[in-house]
């Protein structure tokens, strides 16, 4: 459910009009963020999807305060995020944590995965008054038991995460998220490094710590089966901004942006004819020189002149329910496409 829906929701996380920018030498900079606004309510799971270069990754960073916003704000339990810089990460902000795509590049080698989760116990214990000794007992169990609860071994705590497989290293990635007892995580592609079998066994773990311990999750993916199977609501990002969003069933029965049909098109459908997906035409255009009016209008195979020279802005579209929304001149005009994916 989208926290505007429902008026006495909370909002945990929102997004309001935030632009990132990246400078380039002798040419424009890359907006990779160009105005994008979202709220997630406590406890809801909201998909992120989009090609690559959509935005998808610099969003996740700029919510965490990796990526400075170049104007807008983000917000987490009504608290402004700002970037971070060399300085120990605001104690409020621990229950925000994020989970990258490489968990080589997130955990550190030198470590044994269990010493780098009880860093995280004792910091957030540190940020509630409370002090750990140097080697605190209580903090390697929480430890061990948050690598129970994604369900590694006993005695993975002492080991490296080169002992690991792919989809284990990921596991101890989301056990230290858990150690700060999050709020939310921001999964960012976190599957998308691993094989299939790894993959359905992080999603669906991420989708069932969710659900069982009210955590809310923003997964950012390309891939729209795993999103389909595992969110609430669904937000389709296209070079830099948000061109649909949605709950996932209305989304997936009745696409309305053109963008999100062709992504939708695109998923293979294991019934055995052995069709091929249709592949969407055209290439991302540069980010720092986007097209004039609707940023996909280069590609899409609706496009009318207006398309061409005003770009839309998120509106409900006809017959859609109360928190969908759809930046496109012509599925504003029309409504949905008839039938789904």
């Amino acid at each position: 459910m989208s926290p505007s829906s429902d008026p006495a929701a909370a909002v945990l996380l929102r997004v309001d009009d935030v632009v990132v920018e990246y400078p380039r030498k002798g040419q424009p900079p890359m907006r990779a963020l160009a105005g994008v606004s979202l709220e997630v309510a406590p406890g809801e799971i909201v998909g992120i999807v989009g090609e690559s270069g959509c935005g998808k990754s610099t969003l996740a960073r700029a919510v965490t305060g990796l990526a400075p916003a170049h104007s807008g704000s983000v917000s987490f339990r009504g608290a402004r995020i700002g970037a971070l810089g060399r300085r120990r990460r605001d104690p409020d902000l621990l229950p925000l944590q994020m989970v990258f795509q490489d968990p080589n590049a997130s955990l550190n080698p030198r470590r044994t995965v269990g010493a780098q989760i009880r860093e995280v116990v004792v910091a957030r214990d540190r940020a509630h008054g409370v002090r750990h000794p140097r080697r605190s007992p209580e903090a390697a169990r929480e430890a061990a038991e948050a690598l129970r609860r994604v369900g590694l071994p006993d005695g993975a705590a002492d080991k490296y995460p080169h002992e690991f497989s792919g989809g284990q290293r990921q596991r101890a990635a989301i056990a230290r998220a858990l150690a700060s007892r999050p709020e939310m995580i921001v999964a960012d592609e976190p599957v998308s490094a691993l094989d299939a079998s790894a993959q359905a066994a992080v999603a669906n773990l991420l989708r069932d710590l969710s659900r069982e311990e009210g955590i809310a999750l923003a997964f950012i993916s390309h891939d729209l089966a795993v999103v389909g199977a595992l969110a609430d609501r669904v937000v389709v990002m296209y070079l830099g901004r948000v061109v649909e969003t949605g709950a996932v069933e209305e989304i997936w029965n009745a696409p309305r942006h053109p963008y999100t049909r062709a992504l939708l098109a695109a998923v293979p459908v294991p019934d055995g004819r052995g069709a091929r997906p249709e592949a969407l035409a055209g290439e991302v255009p540069d980010p720092g020189s986007p097209p004039p009016g609707c940023r996909f209008h280069p590609r899409c195979p609706l496009a009318v002149d207006r398309c061409r020279t005003d770009e839309p802005v998120l509106l409900r579209a006809p017959g859609a329910a109360a928190e969908s929304e759809v930046a496109c001149w012509v599925a504003q005009a029309s409504g949905p496409a008839p039938g789904g994916v």
